[in-house]
């Protein structure tokens, strides 16, 4: 039986939003601090050999506002060299040893990156495969609320600078899948760097943006991992030929919306679908 399925955020929301912000700076605490107030989660993108110096927040200062902030750490490279001048071991010592640093620090496993500068080669993404890192993102924007196809090539909405930051805004707010012809979920991608904030006496920017877009019912915010972890479970979901089950190997509930109406999969079992 055919059956038009489109996937769902936890709770049957059709809406994402996550934030990557990079570099690991002192102003990243009022930044957190606006996301907080707003509830939005995101990822911060650390250069653990760089650490201390100049606006850098210093390794414990790193330990001491990401740990339990609600928010990832993910790789951003050791020394922030360019990506695609690096090449053989140089690869691996940038990436691996700042995954290393990292997971040291915070504990657990670092599987997220930022591309240094944004500049990546194949020959680095071949090797982001080899150290077992899920996703990196660059920095073309997309101006869409797509889901990502090529985690390792992945496309952000928007930088907070662009001019079509307010459009985008509007657009994520006012849509509503469920009640369209195309029922497709939106994730909102938004990147940048907080000392851009202070350096242009533009906070206000990112204060309106989570103020506008935060604290709603109908969004899911989620760190860039979350969100990767959820798509990668819905996609690993297998369906009956007949359209009237599914199973769900994975250990979290996963939503998708079909025939007509929110379904969820429940965690490690098979459900039935009505």
């Amino acid at each position: 039986m055919f059956m038009e399925r489109y996937l769902r955020f936890p709770d049957g929301k059709a809406k994402a939003l996550t934030l990557s912000y990079d570099d690991g700076v002192i102003y990243d605490q009022r930044l957190i601090e606006i996301m907080q107030k707003n509830g939005v989660k995101g990822t911060f993108n650390i250069n653990s050999g760089l650490v201390g110096g100049g606006r850098r927040l210093t390794k414990e200062q790193c330990i001491d506002l990401y740990s339990n902030s609600g928010m990832e750490v993910a790789i951003h490279g050791y020394k922030h060299l360019w990506p695609n001048a690096i090449h053989g071991i140089d690869i691996y010592k940038e990436i691996a040893v700042d995954k290393e640093n990292l997971e040291e620090w915070f504990g657990g496993v670092i599987r997220g990156m930022a591309y240094a500068q944004g500049r990546y080669s194949d020959e680095l993404i071949d090797a982001l495969k080899i150290m077992d890192v899920a996703y990196s993102r660059t920095v073309e924007s997309t101006y869409t609320f797509a889901i990502p196809t090529d985690w390792l090539r992945l496309n952000p909405t928007c930088h907070h600078k662009s001019e079509r930051l307010k459009e985008l805004v509007n657009q994520f707010n006012d849509a509503n899948p469920n009640q369209t012809r195309n029922k497709q979920p939106l994730l909102f991608y938004l990147w940048g760097h907080s000392y851009e904030f202070e350096d242009n006496n533009n906070w206000h920017i990112i204060e309106r943006f989570c103020e506008s877009v935060g604290n709603r019912e109908d969004v899911w915010y989620a760190t860039n991992i979350q969100i990767y972890d959820y798509v990668k479970a819905y996609e690993n979901l297998h369906f009956s030929a007949n359209g009237k089950c599914v199973q769900n190997n994975s250990a979290i509930d996963v939503y998708f919306f079909a025939k007509g109406k929110t379904q969820v999969a429940k965690a490690g079992t098979t459900t039935e679908i009505f």
